[in-house]
């Protein structure tokens, strides 16, 4: 669900237990053109005074939730490429070698992220429920988060070893790995409403974190492992909760304001961080754990224009970090906080093109 803000964009330019699943073939890694092109400098744009250099590192398709490997060589991403009309998970180095496909090319995928060391990964797919892509929502319904049946996988670097963690038959996604690679956040409709759950990595120990009615997800994990930064949107009692609720009934969510939260890893001490309207979304920590890097659209809700910001924790010393005239979102640092990751339509060929960048921090 964290990529639909990319729709949002377009639009207005949007457990229990473990088991194994069948073995896939290691796929073949591939050459970078297939992402248009090897990596390249372009400039910041103006006021951009944090970036000290930008490189481009896909220019062709749709690239998104692109997040680094703890040592900083790899990144994972989603992406449609080649024969694949819905995202599937990526890998390669940061220079743009080693592409590799690492999802089965079935269903749809999102959300990958690295188990410490590099050789392992954690994503979610559609794959076990449909091998196509899931219908789209009916336009008509205007502006909606499809609540697809996901569910969290596991794989070797290479595609190899997919193995099924979660078997909902329900939305269960939006899973990130904690830094010590002992517990996974995510959030899942299996209790009839969006809430975030932890879990052990080999999808045991499931806990419920949140329990107000509304969406809760894009969990993040603080670099101690002490605290999880979110997004919610939680409707007013009386008509505003029972559209919630009718649209949650046909597999559905119709976002309105989305506000930044933090919690204790126990799912206590929930407090919220940001109070600026529109959508906020895609937050991480700087790798000291005192700020939060994040997108948001607050200064004119209506439009496409998505920069990123930071944060204190505490809600204080809010910063503008992007000032392109487009989307940029799903912000990452490296561990060494000494590069960004994110996704952005700054420089594409055509507007539904999303690409991944990454800037010197300075």
């Amino acid at each position: 669900m964290r990529s639909q803000l990319l729709a949002l964009s377009s639009a207005l330019l949007m457990v229990s237990g473990c088991a194994q699943a069948p073995v896939s073939s290691a796929t073949t890694e591939v050459s970078p053109n297939l992402l248009g092109g090897s990596p390249k400098d372009v400039g910041a744009a103006s006021g951009e005074s944090h970036f000290a250099a930008v490189r481009q590192i896909t220019f062709t398709g749709e690239n998104a939730e692109a997040y680094f490997s703890t040592d900083g060589e790899w990144i994972t991403f989603q992406a449609t490429h080649g024969d694949h009309p819905c995202d599937q998970q990526w890998v390669m180095r940061t220079d743009g070698t080693g592409l590799r496909r690492i999802s089965d090319g079935h269903g749809k995928t999102t959300c990958g992220w690295f188990f410490p060391g590099a050789k392992k990964l954690l994503f979610a797919s559609t794959s076990a429920h449909d091998q196509v892509c899931p219908v789209k929502p009916d336009p008509s319904k205007g502006y909606v988060w499809p609540l697809d049946r996901y569910d969290i996988y596991t794989v070797n670097r290479n595609g190899s070893e997919l193995k099924r963690l979660t078997f909902n038959n329900v939305y269960t996604a939006e899973s990130v790995l904690s830094a010590d690679g002992k517990r996974i956040v995510f959030t899942s409709l299996k209790d009839g409403d969006l809430d975030i759950y932890t879990m052990n990595v080999d999808g045991s120990n499931v806990r419920r974190l949140t329990n107000t009615p509304g969406y809760d997800g894009g969990a993040w994990w603080s670099p101690d492992g002490k605290e999880i930064v979110y997004r919610s949107n939680h409707p007013k009692e009386g008509p505003e909760l029972q559209q919630y609720r009718d649209y949650l009934a046909l597999g559905l969510v119709r976002p309105s304001r989305v506000e930044l939260f933090i919690m204790n890893a126990d799912g206590s001490n929930q407090r919220q961080i940001t109070n600026l309207g529109g959508a906020n979304f895609g937050p991480s920590w700087t790798p000291d754990g005192r700020r939060i890097i994040f997108s948001s659209n607050y200064k004119n809700p209506r439009s496409g224009n998505f920069d990123l910001y930071i944060v204190n924790k505490d809600g204080s010393g809010l910063e503008q970090i992007t000032f392109d005239e487009s989307f940029d979102g799903f912000p990452m640092f490296s561990n060494d906080g000494k590069k960004l990751i994110w996704a952005s339509n700054r420089h594409a060929n055509k507007p539904s093109e999303t690409n991944l960048f990454i800037a010197d921090w300075k």
